[in-house]
Parts: structure tokens; C-alpha cells; sequence
């Protein structure tokens, strides 16, 4: 099988989204998993969360961000090229897959997206859209240059919100004080569901709480072998231990202890910019 790249576009500084063709992945992908890619026969490998898939193109659509050696290594091929491994669907999909259509039109979601978590968030929003279900959607990041899925999302939800930490475009604050300007202002919603960076999705989910309104989190920036093997993954929800790649990714957002989720997600920083900086060294060299 080869899992060669279709096409691949830079959506923001460092981030790139890739089609690649992987036909088996694409029929049976389902929103809220994830798959691994192997950039060579002795790359690392790497979970993405799958942001799209096409089952008659036999496509699935990933988004990556540049933020150490692998990751710039799957960054840097081009299209026509082939990855060595292309794994999945792995994980279990979103909770509301399997639920009636009937009983999810009765809900009205809100899903808060942070930085890159807006790619993951689509597939979602995408899935619910095409059943009829009411959908609205906070998209968040630093600045307007690192938004991301805006307009792909205006196609797939009833209303979309755009925060920057800048002002720089829409609403001039965080993602969590935009979900209590919406709900103050007479807007009702039954769930809620955030992907982004760990600490926003620990405010987003005291926030819901304060409001009343149940979440679920996703956390798949946790994974590193993607299997449950190497143990990296841990995290308590709900006092027990659970491993993000197999018993995720997605959790209740009530449950989840993000101050040791985001301790672990540290665990391995410091060796991975000291790999970086021996490449980037290595190559000075040649």
C-alpha cells in the first residue's frame, strides 16, 4: 500500500495540512479518532488526529504542526511522496456516533476549538451537520495569521465565533469568556466539546461546569506510541487510570485531572528540544 501524500498546503506559520491516500483508513474512519504516520522506515511514530476522510476518493486528511523533529520531517515532504506507515482508524470515535438521529436533534452542541484543535473539531461538526443537528462553534488562537478551518467550519455549523488573544479579529478575549458572553446573551446549548491546547481545555471545562453544561475534551496531544504500550498517555478521569490512545481520547471534561495530564505532557519536552537542537547541529556539519 502506498500512503502517498495528494496534496498539502501551509494553512498557518508551521502548520500544514496533508490528503493522503489511504483507501481502508477512509471507509472506516469516524470522527473523534486518530491514526499514526511514519515518515520513514525509521521514523517515529506520530498520532494525528484525523481532521477528514473521504471514503469514495479513499482519502484522509491530516493537519500538522511543526514542534519538534518528527513532526518538521512529516512537514517537509511533498506531494507525490509517500509515507512509509499510515495507521488506523485507532481510538474511539465521538460518543454521539452512536446515538440515534432522532435523539441528537434534540441536543444543541457548542464545540470550542483552540489553535490546531479547530482540524479535529471539523470532522465532528461535519458529522452532526449532515444529520441535521444544531451546531455552533468557538474558534480560538493567538492571533487572526494562526486561525485555522475558519471557513471550512462556516459550510458545516449554524454559527460560528472567532476569538483572538489580540483583538486581531473577533471577539477580543479567550474561549471560555466567549461561551459565557453566548450563554449570558439567551443562547441555550445541552453540550459542549473542546479540543485545543491542555490548558484551554481545562478552563473550558470549569467553565462549563459553572454553567451547568456537560463536556467532553479530547485528549489526544497526550499520545506518543498510540497503543497503550508504552504507558505515556496515563491520566486520572474520574479517579481511575485511564490511557488516552485506547480508553480515548475523548473524556468527560468534568472527570479528567488536567494538572497531571498537563504535568505528563511536559514529561518528554526537554528531550525532544535536545534532539532538535543535535539535528539541527548534525546538519550544520554536513
Amino acid at each position: 500500500m502506498e500512503y502517498r501524500i495528494l496534496t498539502r498546503e501551509m494553512i498557518a506559520p508551521a502548520i500544514c495540512r496533508m490528503k493522503v491516500h489511504a483507501p481502508m483508513l477512509a471507509a472506516s474512519a469516524r470522527p473523534g479518532q486518530f491514526l499514526i504516520v511514519r515518515n520513514d522506515e525509521k521514523g517515529e511514530r506520530v498520532p494525528l488526529t484525523i481532521s477528514d476522510y473521504d471514503p469514495e476518493e479513499g482519502s484522509v486528511t491530516i493537519v500538522v504542526q511543526e514542534i519538534g523533529v518528527s513532526t518538521s520531517e512529516i512537514v517537509s515532504r511533498k506531494e507525490g511522496e509517500c509515507f512509509a506507515d499510515v495507521v488506523g482508524p485507532l481510538g474511539n470515535p465521538s460518543d454521539f456516533v452512536s446515538e440515534s438521529e432522532d435523539a441528537l436533534r434534540a441536543e444543541r452542541y457548542i464545540f470550542i476549538a483552540g489553535g490546531v484543535g479547530a482540524a479535529p473539531v471539523y470532522p465532528q461538526v461535519k458529522w452532526l451537520h449532515e444529520r441535521g443537528v444544531a451546531v455552533d462553534v468557538i474558534i480560538g488562537a493567538k492571533n487572526s495569521g494562526l486561525l485555522i478551518y475558519k471557513n471550512e467550519m462556516q459550510q458545516v455549523c449554524d454559527n460560528l465565533f472567532v476569538c483572538t488573544d489580540d483583538g486581531s479579529e473577533g471577539f477580543h478575549g479567550m474561549v471560555t469568556a466567549m461561551l459565557e458572553k453566548l450563554v449570558s446573551e439567551g443562547r441555550s446549548y445541552t453540550r459542549a466539546v473542546a479540543i485545543g491546547p491542555m490548558v484551554m481545555m481545562k478552563f473550558s471545562a470549569l467553565t462549563a461546569r459553572r454553567l451547568g453544561l456537560p463536556i467532553v475534551v479530547s485528549l489526544n496531544t497526550l499520545m506518543v506510541d498510540g497503543t497503550g504500550m508504552c504507558g505515556a498517555c496515563r491520566v486520572t478521569v474520574g479517579g481511575k487510570m485511564k490511557f488516552a490512545c485506547v480508553d480515548g481520547p475523548e473524556f468527560d471534561g468534568y472527570e479528567v485531572d488536567f494538572d497531571e495530564a498537563m504535568r505528563r505532557q511536559g514529561q518528554y519536552r526537554r528531550e525532544e528540544l535536545l534532539e532538535d537542537e543535535q539535528h539541527h547541529c548534525r546538519i550544520g556539519r554536513s
